[in-house]
């Protein structure tokens, strides 16, 4: 087994669970647990898909499946922030939503095939210079633009988050909702903004599916992605650089039985199939162990009253 194409597909394979993953640690700082990442991401997958069928512009197709997601966001968000709902029950609401929305769509989606326009937009992109750099630049720097945005957009996420003011007070608005309300932040409003780009940004994982992994319509395309997205940000406590590495291990993880079989080592399908929900399975043991809820902010999960102030 090359190790060389199978890191490079790995990076592939991981990109729309870092999506996810980047858009629920957006949505979670915020102090909001949205467990509708799968519903999100099955919106997205459906509305990119349709958009690049009729307007064959990728372009067109990314928006409308970021919008797909973004609307996604700002019904949670008004379930859960305005009216109060319980949020665990709101993001499973979400969830069954967005895969019913995908499985009526996806009956008159059957058969198409995304355009040849769309798929050469997506197509590898050597960056030069860094690409020739031996084995690291083979793998990281000779990729679609998908994987490049994703890891652009995990590094922008992590100096928001360090750097800015505005990260600054989404943090204080995750960790104390009342003490930012104190202060002069505005908590709806950070709340309502940052779960929808969360949202949108979750939906674009599974666009990657439909317009680039996978570019014809197949239903459930996400396969339960978006609930391995939600374990990946306990693994990856919170943060969106290691957000990188997870989403990448995963997507390892999801492709290694495949290769294994191309070897000729024999490997039930089926075992193949439950591998990534194993793993998943054992790293929310051992982070419990951990205890790496302790880095959760401190307000996720709580509905916050400002009249409890």
């Amino acid at each position: 087994m090359d190790s060389v194409s199978f890191l490079r597909a790995a990076l592939q394979a991981g990109t729309p669970l870092l999506f996810a993953t980047l858009g629920e640690i957006l949505t979670e700082k915020a102090g909001n647990l949205n467990l509708g990442v799968e519903g999100l991401m099955l919106l997205g997958a459906v509305g990119g898909f349709a958009a690049g069928l009729a307007t064959q512009s990728a372009l067109v197709a990314i928006i409308v499946a970021a919008l797909c997601g973004a609307v996604g966001g700002l019904l949670y968000a008004v379930l859960t922030v305005t009216l109060q709902a319980n949020q665990v029950v709101t993001g499973l609401a979400l969830t069954i939503f967005g895969t019913g929305v995908s499985g009526y769509a996806g009956r008159f989606l059957m058969g198409d095939i995304i355009p040849s326009s769309i798929r050469n937009t997506f197509r590898t992109i050597p960056i030069p210079l860094l690409s020739e750099i031996p084995f690291f630049g083979e793998i990281v720097f000779q990729q679609n633009i998908f994987v490049y945005c994703g890891i652009a957009l995990a590094i922008l996420m992590g100096l928001y988050f360090s750097k800015t003011k505005q990260g600054l007070n989404l943090r204080t608005v995750g960790e104390n909702p009342s003490a930012a309300d104190a202060s002069g932040i505005p908590v709806t409003t950070y709340k309502y903004i940052h779960i929808i780009i969360g949202s949108a940004i979750s939906a674009l994982g599974g666009a990657y599916l439909s317009l680039v992994s996978v570019p014809a319509w197949q239903e459930n395309i996400t396969a339960g992605r978006g609930w391995i997205a939600v374990a990946l940000v306990i693994f990856s406590m919170w943060s969106p650089y290691r957000a990188i590495f997870g989403a990448y291990l995963f997507g390892g993880l999801d492709i290694i039985g495949f290769r294994l079989q191309q070897t000729g080592f024999a490997l039930s399908q089926h075992l193949i199939g439950m591998f990534p929900y194993l793993i998943t399975i054992l790293v929310l043991v051992i982070s419990s162990i951990m205890k790496r809820r302790q880095y959760a902010p401190t307000s996720l999960g709580e509905p916050y009253f400002r009249e409890d102030r």
